[in-house]
């Protein structure tokens, strides 16, 4: 089934033609056994782990059916971040950008509720959201689902984690009772049954294995025997490895803080990210993560989820995980797209219970394993090779990543090398450049871009 073309499928050929041009020729496992059935109108359960290419998979379901001369909400898809949702509505942009006319709308909480009320007067074909705020816009009458054909739910586990289990049953309420109910999570628990029983049509359950490699990802655990343990066998352990990128997974936002902190205070290049954050913070989070301007993120796993990182060096649980199917979901963040990766796991003698299952899910006894020298510890920890540069300006002032791009080379000193990632925002954006060219990044832009004075500065 793998190995199946998208060329095969009943998708309109300009879809197909588009998907081509973006080098994307066979399915992943996903896709393929599930695309053939969402295009037929079965309602689906998709579990597959994050990379496993099940956004594509919905995403070219929804697209394949589009009605473009019904200008009416025709897909919901929800998402439990603001982050996955923007993800996500980018994704389905991309695949559908052949298909003239098509509007896809986000509705989010953490912006201005009035901007969302103007776009969807002007109407839109595909809507993706978090709970709460679709919620908020079907109660006031601005959102209307009368027309809905496929509703999806991204995350599902993750969502009910979160608590939008009564937001969740009220949107399902305005929905119509004849649809197509798309359901995708990581994780498979009881809850997501009792959801599935509620909300879907003899649903079908496609489940596929992560899309890396075991043999990619090293397995390593170590026994410690207190938090002040735990706290300096991740320092060993950073210190040890250096990875470039790194996620510590803690269980709670209290610990993920407490951890961020008390790295944070030991040199180390990191940040906290947790569902107490500011919307803003958060962004900015994430942003300089993924731009390799900040090496070691501390994460509970609901706000990691939906984290798009590419070439993630490894993955330290500070906790142990309290399921098998998140303990795999956090390691297979490493070792993705054939790629090498690491993955350490601390525990104590309290641990037995879930020591035993990940051994059952090993197929053999977990040794614990030497933890680096201690002399490790004496090391200044590794800066990152980047650093995230904040700008004034955003996508409301036109502000485009060509035009940041433009700023940086005009006079040649800079190349393409020298800078990474750019992030658009409303309001703002945030580009990385290699930390030995900030002074030069900066005076190119106190020059302005594209003629207009916009304030820069460094994210520290």
């Amino acid at each position: 089934m793998s190995n199946l073309t998208f060329a095969s499928l009943a998708l309109p050929q300009a879809l197909v033609e588009n998907l081509t041009g973006m080098g994307y020729t066979e399915m992943t496992p996903i896709q393929a056994a599930s695309l053939p059935k969402i295009l037929s109108g079965k309602d689906i359960i998709g579990q597959g782990k994050t990379g496993s290419g099940k956004t594509a998979a919905f995403g070219l379901g929804i697209l394949g059916k589009l009605e473009v001369k019904r200008f009416r909400v025709q897909s919901l898809v929800l998402c439990p971040t603001r982050e996955l949702a923007d993800q996500v509505a980018g994704e389905i942009r991309k695949l559908g950008r052949s298909i003239h006319n098509i509007k896809v709308l986000t509705l989010c909480g953490g912006v201005p509720f009035g901007p969302q009320l103007g776009s969807l007067e002007h109407g839109a074909h595909i809507i993706v959201g978090t709970p709460g705020r679709v919620e908020e816009h079907l109660t006031k009458g601005s959102l209307k689902l009368d027309d809905l054909t496929t509703l999806v739910l991204d995350e599902a586990d993750r969502m009910l984690e979160m608590g939008f289990q009564p937001a969740l049953d009220a949107i399902v309420a305005f929905a119509p009772k004849q649809r197509q109910t798309l359901l995708f999570s990581a994780t498979y628990p009881k809850q997501i049954e009792a959801m599935a029983a509620a909300l879907m049509q003899n649903p079908e359950l496609i489940k596929v294995e992560s899309s890396h490699n075991n043999l990619s990802i090293s397995q390593h655990f170590f026994k410690v025997n207190s938090n002040a343990d735990r706290l300096q066998a991740v320092k060993r352990l950073l210190l040890a490895h250096k990875p470039v990128s790194s996620v510590v997974f803690c269980n709670t936002r209290k610990e993920t803080q407490e951890v961020a902190d008390a790295l944070h205070d030991a040199g180390f290049s990191v940040l906290a990210l947790h569902g107490d954050l500011e919307q803003r913070d958060r962004d900015q989070t994430l942003v300089r993560f993924a731009s390799k301007s900040v090496s070691v993120l501390v994460a509970t796993d609901v706000a990691a989820r939906g984290l798009d990182i590419d070439a993630l060096d490894a993955v330290i649980n500070y906790q142990l995980a309290h399921d098998v199917d998140t303990h795999t979901h956090r390691i297979g963040r490493t070792g993705r797209a054939g790629s090498s990766g690491i993955a350490c796991s601390l525990f104590n003698d309290q641990d037995g219970y879930k020591m035993g299952l990940l051994e059952d899910m090993l197929g053999g006894t977990i040794e614990p394993e030497a933890l680096p020298d201690e002399a490790v510890l004496q090391q200044m920890p590794p800066k990152p090779p980047m650093v995230s540069l904040w700008i004034d300006a955003g996508k409301r002032q036109k502000l485009r990543a060509g035009d940041v791009l433009g700023a940086l080379t005009a006079d040649q000193q800079l190349g393409r090398d020298h800078i990474g990632k750019i992030s658009l925002f409303d309001d703002w954006a945030y580009v990385a450049v290699r930390m030995d060219i900030v002074k030069i990044a900066l005076s190119m832009f106190s020059q302005g871009i594209k003629g207009r004075n916009i304030r820069v500065r460094q994210v520290s």
